[in-house]
C-alpha cells in the first residue's frame, strides 16, 4: 500500500489536464466511445491505486463491455498514445503527446501494402521512394486521417504539374494545405482538382496577357481559385489589374495577390469601384494629410488611414469639407487621434450631418438654442455663458417634455427673482408636465411652488423605502435617454 497518496475527494474535486494535441489532432476522428475512454483513463491516472480502477469497473461506470473497453484501448495504441502492457491483466501506460512529435512511430507493413505499390507507380521509375519517405506518408495519413486514395491523387497532381523532380516535401506540403481545408477524402480530393481544371483555360489567358510561357503550377492554381471563388472578382477585374501591374513592374502572382487581397478587404470588387478609388486616391491622400495636420496627429505612410478611415467615410457620404470641420472641432475638443474621430464620424452620420448645407443648419440650431438659454440667463440676471447643463435643461423641456416657448417664458417671468432662478424655472416646468399643463393659460390656475431652495434638508436615506420599492424607482428611470 502507498505511504502517501490522494483521497478520492481530492481527486473527484481537482482537474485532469488534456492536451490540445489530443483535442486538434485526435478527438474528431476518434469514434465516441473511444474518446470516453481515453478521457477517462486519463483521469484515473491521477489516482492509479485506487480500488476501482479495473477494467470492470471501466466498463461499468462507462456503461460499456469489458470488450469494448479493451478494444478502445488497442485503438489508441495504434495511435501511439497509449501503450497496453498485459491483457491479463489489463495494464496501460498513457504516453505524453508531445514525445509523439519527435517519436519514430512504426506501422504495420500490410496496412500500407497497396499503397506503396501504387505510391511507387507514380514516379513511374523516375525515382525509388525511400523506407523515410514512406514513413512521412504515414504519418501524415494518420496524423491528419487523410484516405490512402485521396493522398495518391495529390501525389499524381503533383508529378503531373511539375516539370522538375518533386520532393516529398512539397508534396506532403500541398497535402497538409488541403487537409487544413477539409479536404481529406478521395471524393473531396477529385472535387477540388475537378474545380482546377475549369480554372486552366482562366490560368493560361492570364499567363498569356502578361507574356508568361510555360505551364501553371499547383500554387497558381490555388491563387486562381481563391480570387474567383473565395473574393468573388471575376476574370476580366483579374486580368485588368494583371496587366497593370505589368505596365508598371515585373508581375508576380505574389504582387497580384496582394493587391486582389486589398481590393477585397476594402470591398471593391469590380474594374469600376477600383478605377474610382485609384483616381481619386491622390485627393484622399492630401484630404489624410490635412486632416492629419489639423488633429495633430503623423503617420509615416498614409495607406492604412485611407482605406481604413478616410474611405469609409466618403463611402457614407461625407463632404470633404465637413470631414475637414469634425477635424477642427476634434482638435477644440482635445481628440487627437484617428479612431476617435472615427467615433465623432458616427455621431455626426447619426445626425444626417454629412454636407456642410447640413453642418450649417444644425450649427443653427445650436446657435439659436443657446441664444434662447442665454436671454433667459439675461432675464435671470447671470452674467455667465451658456454651458452643457444648461443645454440638456433645455432640450428636456422642449424635447422630452415638448413645452412650447410661450410657457417657458411665462415660467422664466416666475422665476425671476428666485433664489437659483433656474433650478426653480426647471422645477415650474417639472411640475407642470407631471400634472399635463401645456398652455399659459392652464398654468396661470395653479398654485406657484415655493421657491427652489428648501427651509431643511430632507435626509432621504432616513426614508423606510422596501427594497422592491426602490428597484420599481430606478426601473421606471432606466429608458430615459439622457
Amino acid at each position: 500500500m502507498a505511504f502517501c497518496k490522494y483521497s478520492t475527494e481530492y481527486v473527484a474535486s481537482s482537474k485532469t489536464e488534456i492536451d490540445n494535441i489530443f483535442i486538434n489532432d485526435y478527438l474528431p476522428f476518434a469514434q465516441g466511445e473511444f474518446v470516453k475512454v481515453y478521457l477517462y483513463g486519463l483521469y484515473k491516472c491521477n489516482d492509479a491505486s485506487a480500488f476501482d480502477n479495473t477494467l470492470e469497473s471501466f466498463a461499468k461506470h462507462l456503461n460499456m463491455s469489458e470488450e469494448d473497453v479493451l478494444g478502445a484501448f488497442e485503438f489508441w495504441q495504434e495511435q501511439g498514445l497509449v501503450k497496453i502492457l498485459s491483457t491479463h491483466p489489463i495494464e496501460v501506460r498513457y504516453i505524453p503527446l508531445k514525445n509523439l512529435l519527435s517519436a519514430t512511430k512504426l506501422y504495420k507493413v500490410e496496412k500500407y501494402q497497396v499503397f506503396n505499390t501504387q505510391a511507387q507507380e507514380i514516379f513511374e521509375g523516375k525515382r525509388d521512394i525511400s523506407k523515410t519517405e514512406y514513413n512521412e506518408y504515414y504519418d501524415f495519413l494518420e496524423r491528419y486521417h487523410m484516405e490512402q486514395e485521396a493522398l495518391l491523387m495529390i501525389m499524381k497532381y503533383c508529378v503531373d504539374s511539375k516539370s522538375s523532380g518533386v520532393g516529398y516535401n512539397y508534396i506532403l506540403t500541398v497535402a497538409r494545405n488541403w487537409a487544413n481545408e477539409g479536404i481529406v477524402t478521395a471524393q473531396a480530393v477529385e472535387e477540388r482538382l475537378e474545380s482546377f481544371e475549369n480554372k486552366t483555360a482562366d490560368l493560361t489567358t492570364l499567363l498569356n496577357a502578361v507574356g508568361i510561357k510555360r505551364r501553371v503550377t499547383i500554387e497558381e492554381r490555388s491563387l486562381m481559385e481563391k480570387w474567383l471563388n473565395d473574393y468573388g472578382f471575376n476574370l476580366d477585374v483579374i486580368l485588368s489589374l494583371a496587366k497593370n501591374l505589368k505596365k508598371k513592374s515585373r508581375f508576380s502572382f505574389e504582387k497580384l495577390d496582394i493587391l486582389l487581397t486589398k481590393y477585397y478587404e476594402m470591398k471593391l470588387l469590380s474594374m469600376s469601384e477600383i478605377n474610382n478609388f485609384e483616381n481619386e486616391k491622390t485627393r484622399l491622400y492630401e484630404l489624410a494629410k490635412e486632416i492629419n495636420k489639423t488633429i495633430g496627429v503623423y503617420y509615416e505612410s498614409l495607406d492604412s488611414e485611407v482605406e481604413n478611415y478616410i474611405l469609409k467615410w466618403i463611402n457614407l457620404g461625407f463632404d470633404e469639407d465637413v470631414l475637414k470641420e469634425i477635424a477642427f472641432y476634434c482638435f477644440k475638443n482635445g481628440i487627437r487621434k484617428l479612431e476617435g474621430m472615427d467615433k465623432t464620424v458616427g455621431k455626426f452620420y447619426k445626425l444626417g450631418v454629412l454636407t456642410l448645407d447640413a453642418l450649417n443648419q444644425h450649427l443653427n440650431s445650436v446657435f439659436k438654442i443657446d441664444a434662447e438659454i442665454q436671454s433667459i440667463l439675461v432675464t435671470f440676471g447671470l452674467s455667465r455663458n451658456v454651458n452643457y447643463i444648461d443645454r440638456e435643461n433645455y432640450k428636456t423641456w422642449t424635447e422630452n417634455w415638448k413645452m412650447p416657448s410661450d410657457l417657458i417664458g411665462y415660467a422664466v417671468t416666475l422665476a425671476k427673482g428666485k433664489d437659483s432662478p433656474m433650478k426653480y424655472l426647471s422645477r415650474v416646468l417639472s411640475d407642470w408636465h407631471t400634472k399635463g399643463i401645456v398652455t399659459v393659460e392652464e398654468a396661470k390656475k395653479t398654485t406657484p411652488l415655493e421657491n427652489s431652495t428648501p427651509a431643511k434638508k430632507q435626509n432621504f436615506t432616513g426614508r423606510s423605502y422596501t427594497r422592491e420599492q426602490m428597484n420599481a424607482l430606478f426601473q421606471s428611470i432606466d429608458d430615459i435617454e439622457i
